[in-house]
């Protein structure tokens, strides 16, 4: 599974849907796992709370974005048109709302490739602070570091990041570029 660049938030929540909560799936694990002598569950917990845990928030900000009304249409039955359903439900949004929707679009899509085990995703991004191609994913921590020692803090720490933080940069820039092309 390769997470090019045309690789959407909504293919990979699909992708974790069939390879990695399907019963007897056994993708790749982004964390190690002690071996065990006791059976292992009939999916794996974690990507089913994932899941979970993308959907309500969706669905909880497209209530939201919908300011006092519910969302036209009830949530699509198939996940991969999730992300598609917020967005058509959300037509009326100003720029900055729609910024942030889309940022947290992105942030979930960036969430989807980590725990599929493509944290590569993240050195596709410069850094928001100095705008170099030193971005890391720490999975202890569970942020993004940057590399460049000039990026650092006083005292010598690399410079981290959410994966909030991240994706809010990337659409911000992403939308500057689009309106100094128009």
């Amino acid at each position: 599974m390769n997470s090019g660049d045309t690789t959407s938030p909504a293919e990979r929540l699909r992708l974790i849907q069939e390879h990695f909560l399907a019963p007897g799936a056994t993708g790749p694990r982004a964390e190690r796992v002690a071996r065990t002598t006791e059976p292992a569950a009939a999916m794996r917990i974690d990507v089913y709370d994932h899941m979970r845990n993308a959907v309500t928030e969706t669905v909880a900000l497209a209530k939201e974005l919908c300011d006092e009304h519910e969302p036209y249409e009830p949530r699509p039955a198939k996940l991969e048109h999730l992300y598609e359903w917020l967005v058509a439900e959300t037509p009326h949004l100003d720029e900055e709302r729609r910024q942030a929707r889309d940022a947290v679009i992105y942030r979930q899509g960036l969430e989807h490739a980590i725990l599929i085990g493509e944290a590569d995703i993240i050195r596709r991004h410069p850094c928001p602070s100095c705008v170099t191609w030193g971005l890391v994913w720490d999975r202890h921590t569970k942020s993004v570091v940057c590399w460049n020692r000039h990026c650092a803090d006083d005292d010598g720490q690399a410079t981290r990041w959410t994966l909030a933080q991240l994706a809010e940069d990337h659409i911000a820039r992403k939308n500057r570029r689009a309106a100094r092309a128009t």
